[in-house]
């Protein structure tokens, strides 16, 4: 499927010259890069697809859209898939 899921920065670093980032998606935790949307701080919410993150997103409709992907059980199929 491959939908941008909501995520909250919960640590921002340095890797290999790119800019990453610890991201919680609702309890799961995944490395993602964040050279795209350098104005990204520690606490912020964004989408992310693929691993990168693509769009800086208010916190009520980042966690509206992990209900509703919890609602469906889609979450954890679709953060499984961004590690194959």
């Amino acid at each position: 499927m491959c939908l941008g899921i909501p995520g909250k920065i919960l640590e921002i670093y340095e890797q290999h010259g790119a800019r990453m980032g610890k991201v919680d998606f609702d309890g799961i935790q995944k490395e993602v890069c964040l050279a795209y949307l350098p104005e990204l701080e520690v606490g912020d919410y964004t989408i992310v697809h693929v691993g990168f993150a693509i769009t800086k997103l208010d916190e009520e409709s980042a966690k509206e859209t992990l209900a509703l992907f919890h609602e469906m059980g889609v979450l954890d199929e679709e953060l499984a898939a961004e590690e194959s």
